[in-house]
């Protein structure tokens, strides 16, 4: 661990392991010039990071990248965190295009170039992978937010990077069965699994985190004027099920009505939020807020 200008970098074991088994096998520089790269890859998610004012409590250094620990969990628009995912892997184009170019003045030795703007290559499309906590799996959770509830959205992605993760799995099984050790592909992708399946265990939490900080995302969507979402739902329906509903880029007007259809209230969506957080069971139907 080290702390450098108020942020602490974090090394995973995986990549202490990279390192020792590259010293055993000879190739400790190509192990060097791949933490340089990740390294000015997170860099780069920092820097747009810092840029929005987000609180980032440490950086996860990974052999393949590494993550952000941030306190904006939800609480941020989605524009923000698109610009912060992507910013990561636009860091290998510079550096990629640098590399063309030193090759062309003849700088340094061609093969070393050529292993360098293949990493940039091979980091920067594995890092596009549509699976958590990758930064292509950041891009997906954002884009799917702009059509499913905030609720479904974390819930999807997380089954979607599963799927994916397994599949990573299966394909470096399937590549030891044809006489190939694919031991990289292999931890890589039981990494991204449990990584996944404990993103899912904390579901439940992560949904809370943001509706702990749906006060300020609402004030920022009031301020500069929004149109209203509607939900409708039953008197009977509980504030738990209708808070599933709520979407990160809009705000709603939550209407009550009765079996017959008609309308019993109109409820903003801070009144429910409010109630929940303040002490209604899960289980308390909406009308509780309002009879």
């Amino acid at each position: 661990m080290i702390k450098w200008r108020g942020t602490t970098y974090r090394f995973h074991p995986l990549l202490t392991l990279v390192f020792i088994g590259a010293a055993l096998t000879g190739y400790f520089l190509e192990a060097v010039t791949l933490f340089a790269i990740v390294f000015v890859h997170e860099l780069g998610h920092l820097a747009a990071a810092s840029g929005f004012g987000w609180r980032i409590r440490e950086v996860q250094l990974l052999p393949f990248g590494g993550v952000l620990i941030v306190d904006e969990l939800g609480s941020v628009s989605t524009r923000e965190e698109l610009v912060v995912a992507l910013a990561g892997p636009l860091q290998h184009v510079w550096m990629i295009l640098t590399a063309m170019l030193f090759q062309w003045l003849g700088v340094g030795e061609r093969e070393w170039w050529n292993y360098f703007i293949e990493a940039n290559i091979m980091i920067g499309l594995f890092n596009l992978l549509p699976v958590m906590p990758l930064d292509g799996g950041k891009v997906m959770q954002c884009l799917i937010g702009y059509v499913l509830s905030y609720h479904n959205t974390i819930l999807y992605t997380t089954w979607i990077s599963m799927s994916l993760s397994v599949g990573i799995i299966c394909t470096a099984v399937f590549q030891f069965v044809n006489g190939r050790l694919p031991l990289n592909l292999l931890v890589i992708g039981v990494f991204l699994l449990v990584s996944n399946w404990y993103a899912y265990r904390q579901l439940p939490y992560h949904f809370f985190r943001f509706l702990m900080a749906r006060g300020q995302r609402v004030s920022q969507l009031l301020r500069k004027g929004t149109l209203a979402q509607p939900i409708i739902v039953t008197s009977r329906r509980t504030m738990a099920e209708t808070l599933k509903l709520f979407m990160r880029e809009k705000y709603h007007l939550i209407y009550v009505v009765n079996e017959k259809g008609r309308i019993q209230a109109i409820l903003p969506e801070q009144q429910l939020v409010s109630g929940y957080l303040d002490g209604k069971k899960p289980g308390s139907a909406v009308s509780d807020l309002f009879m």
